[in-house]
């Protein structure tokens, strides 16, 4: 197909109005135009065609011969548009949300949360896939990814969730063994971390934590972590938005914690139209978060 063979999509969406409806005003009211538009339109396509396709008979318009033609050949593909886009309107409408995020906060933050959400949108399904992979957004159909870090990802718009500043957490127990929560003092405690998380130990050395004399194991995701915290395995570095709720229950306790920085948890999403299921999961996403 050559779009320079096809005249103005304005003017055949004219014509064929004008063709299906028997008269300029009726086009021009569908239309949302002026007569005056609809009837130059369709004025200009005789000209471009060098062929009458319609006429004045009584209080409307007739079809020539030529006029047929072109208005079966634009109803069949008109109709066809129409259907193709319906039919890409109820595909979306009837797909889950993909939203990616990593277990971690899938366990710890959001699923304590997410019941709500169902309870008050049961018409809306999100499909959560968590990973500690970046997907990519575009080729792997997300609408949404929960991402930690500062907020900059080449091609995405990010706005923050919560922040995710670092505190060391230990179960009441083993903190009690301590009253030196210095990290000089911490450094005699076991220590768990996630293994692969560099993060973690760059932020406890530069925070004055000497790991070469320190007693620690590494366990191979951060649930885990958490679990071996929380039953004394050792003290952890997590970020308080992940372990607010154990806090606040006095399963663990804070021994130290970071100054607010940009690290976050970040809803990462592609700059393209939202869908209205998307608006209302990210809307819900920051009310539980403030």
């Amino acid at each position: 197909m050559n779009w320079r063979d096809i005249p103005s999509l304005s003017a055949l969406k004219a014509f064929e109005a004008t063709a299906r409806l028997g008269s300029f005003s009726a086009a021009a009211r569908e239309l949302n135009v002026t007569h005056a538009a609809i009837a130059q339109h369709v004025r200009g396509l005789e000209a471009e065609f060098g062929a009458e396709l319609a006429f004045r008979e009584g209080t409307g318009m007739a079809l020539t011969e030529a006029g047929r033609a072109l208005s079966l050949s634009l109803g069949e593909g008109f109709g066809t548009i129409a259907s193709g886009v319906r039919d890409i309107r109820a595909l979306k409408q009837n797909q889950p949300l993909k939203v990616s995020l990593t277990a971690t906060f899938a366990e710890n933050w959001l699923m304590p949360r997410i019941g709500a959400f169902w309870a008050e949108h049961p018409d809306i399904e999100v499909a959560l896939q968590p990973s500690n992979a970046v997907v990519d957004m575009r080729r792997d159909g997300f609408d949404l990814a929960i991402r930690y870090g500062h907020g900059e990802w080449a091609g995405l718009e990010a706005e923050l969730l919560v922040h995710a500043n670092y505190v060391v957490v230990a179960c009441p127990e083993l903190a009690a063994k301590t009253n030196d929560t210095s990290m000089l003092g911490l450094c005699s405690l076991p220590w768990v971390f996630e293994a692969g998380r560099m993060e973690q130990r760059v932020w406890a050395e530069e925070v004055g934590l000497d790991l070469s004399c320190t007693t620690s194991i590494d366990l191979p995701t951060n649930s885990l972590v958490l679990s071996a915290t929380r039953g004394g395995a050792g003290l952890s570095i997590q970020t308080r938005a992940m372990v607010e709720g154990d806090l606040q229950r006095g399963t663990l306790v804070c021994l130290q914690e970071a100054p607010v920085s940009t690290l976050g948890y970040y809803l990462a999403t592609r700059p393209v139209p939202r869908s209205d299921a998307l608006k209302t999961f990210i809307r819900w996403l920051k009310s539980a978060a403030a």
